[in-house]
């Protein structure tokens, strides 16, 4: 009798399971990717934007090339006999070249005003930023305060104040009243606390610079972006200005090309050759607005992204 043999059972080693790590969600860098259909509507309204801004000046620039028959003959968007050159010069002759002596008038209510305005919102928001005083609450409150009051409900009483100081019908009487500048004031104030830092003011006082030396030397480098900033905020503000100097300018030699224009687009009802003249007029208006915006850009966007740090 054979006895079968006996074969060995081969398991395999009990091994435990090792736990799967859960997969983790991929993030993107740039954030969540919105959806095509949120694509297609923010590019529809980005185009609608645009040609809400920019319909006007095409509009503007083909009104500038059509003569006063023209202008009212024939579509409004299309091209007709080119006269633009014509209307230039007509334009230019106008009363002896008034319109020119208005775009120089526009030059430096802007330009001068701007700059002065600039510097002291600069200065008056480091100072805020840097300086702890008495009062300092309650100047920023009333800064602040000050931007939401419409500036044509301060025209008013701004003319009276001109009239009894005996700066109405003057140069000085428009520049003086644009000096003060509350939004940049505030626009100071968040860029100085942003880009200032406290320890480089402190190691310049350490070294025996004046307060005037350490603003001059260290922070108004510093400030630049913010600075330029402010000055294109201010110069597209003051070109744009019409009420005050509505009220205080009545000589036409010293108006503004806004005012200048506001007139003549008030006697073309009953001159019928000065609306291609306001047309060419309000075209050449802008131009300074687009040099100077295309020319700071680049230093407006920087000064915006810092100051909105903590704004």
């Amino acid at each position: 009798m054979t006895v079968p043999a006996v074969l060995p059972v081969i398991t395999d080693p009990v091994t435990p399971e090792t736990p799967r790590r859960p997969r983790r969600a991929r993030v993107h860098a740039e954030g969540e990717r919105p959806s095509r259909a949120a694509r297609m509507l923010a590019g529809v309204f980005l185009v609608a934007v645009a040609l809400y801004f920019l319909v006007p000046v095409y509009w503007l620039v083909v009104a500038s090339t059509k003569s006063t028959g023209d202008l009212f003959s024939t579509p409004g968007f299309l091209f007709a006999d080119f006269q633009f050159v014509e209307n230039l010069v007509r334009l230019s002759e106008q009363a002896d070249g008034i319109f020119w002596r208005w775009m120089f008038n526009s030059l430096i209510y802007s330009g001068l005003g701007s700059v002065l305005m600039t510097f002291i919102s600069v200065i008056s928001g480091y100072a805020l930023a840097m300086y702890r005083f008495r009062g300092r609450t309650v100047i920023l409150a009333a800064a602040l305060g000050s931007m939401l009051v419409p500036q044509t409900v301060l025209a008013q009483p701004t003319y009276v104040l001109l009239v009894e100081m005996g700066l109405n019908n003057t140069m000085l009487g428009v520049l003086l009243p644009s000096l003060v500048y509350p939004f940049g004031v505030m626009l100071g104030f968040v860029y100085a606390q942003t880009s200032v830092p406290m320890e480089l003011l402190e190691a310049a006082r350490l070294d025996g610079a004046s307060e005037w030396r350490a603003f001059r030397s260290i922070a108004l480098k510093l400030l630049s972006p913010g600075a330029v900033t402010i000055l294109l905020f201010a110069f597209i503000g003051s070109w744009n200005n019409f009420m005050l100097p509505l009220l205080v300018l009545s000589d036409a030699r010293l108006q503004p090309v806004t005012v200048g224009l506001s007139g003549w687009s008030q006697a073309a009802i009953t001159i019928p050759g000065l609306q291609s003249l306001v047309i060419i007029g309000s075209l050449l208006s802008i131009v300074p607005i687009i040099v100077v915006f295309v020319s700071l850009q680049r230093y407006w966007r920087s000064g915006l992204a810092a100051g909105g740090v903590r704004f």
